[in-house]
């Protein structure tokens, strides 16, 4: 503590609104990331657990790939490799997804959201077998159809005992969105290392970056935790 009171501090009065936006934008990376990545997540567990061969090997081949190769290599393979041949097509150049993938962002959150629906795709594959038998029988008995079977039961409850999981992933996601930087998307990470390369200051621009992280990291842990409390009915 008495070694950061003594650190220079002034640089913050400049590049506080530049630290805003880059919290900003590592914000909407996380939230759309996820959100995106859970709608891909859900059928991938399915399609494993209840699926044809069809669908089943894809979908565990997807969840495979993406879990066996580095993060940080699926988005230099995406943004180096894949967007370098949009510009070669007229056909691309001369629509309206031009002026999208001609910038980093939607390659960075394409990358986050197939690396959190792989994860996340395995967990929800475990979730929907963990779900008690009985309680899908019972579901049938009922009458119920296999679409509302899935949305008032299985779903529910597997949801339900994938949560805490879910917030590890959602924890280990926010931690990965600084690789986002390293193809010019200037979220927080991106501004700090502006800083640092401005001032020539090592330490104290990184511990502000630590914190900001830490305080995020606190934000989503209360968060999860709100929402694990208010489930009616949790797995066993």
């Amino acid at each position: 503590m008495l070694a950061a009171a003594t650190m220079r501090w002034d640089w913050l009065v400049e590049y506080w609104p530049q630290i805003l936006i880059g919290v900003w934008r590592s914000v909407w990376l996380l939230v759309l990331s996820i959100v995106l990545g859970f709608l891909m997540a859900v059928p991938l567990g399915l399609a494993q657990v209840a699926g044809p061969r069809i669908l089943a090997l894809p979908a565990r081949g997807f969840c495979t790939l993406i879990r066996g190769t580095p993060l940080l290599l699926q988005l230099w393979l995406l943004y180096f490799g894949v967007g370098s041949l949009f510009p070669t097509i007229p056909a691309i150049r001369q629509s309206f997804l031009w002026d999208y993938l001609r910038q980093a962002w939607p390659y960075a959150l394409f990358t986050l959201t197939i690396s959190f629906a792989g994860y996340e795709g395995e967990v929800m594959r475990g979730a929907f077998a963990g779900v008690p038998h009985g309680e899908l029988e019972a579901g049938r008995a009922y009458g119920m159809s296999p679409f509302k079977l899935l949305r008032r039961i299985w779903l529910p409850r597997a949801f339900f005992r994938a949560l805490p999981t879910l917030g590890g992933e959602i924890i280990m996601q926010l931690k990965s969105t600084p690789l986002a930087a390293t193809i010019t998307v200037v979220d927080v990470y991106g501004v700090i290392a502006q800083v640092r390369q401005d001032t020539y200051l090592v330490y104290a621009p990184l511990l502000f970056l630590a914190g900001i992280y830490m305080a995020l990291t606190g934000i989503l842990v209360l968060l999860v935790r709100v929402v694990e409390s208010r489930v009616p009915i949790r797995g066993v």
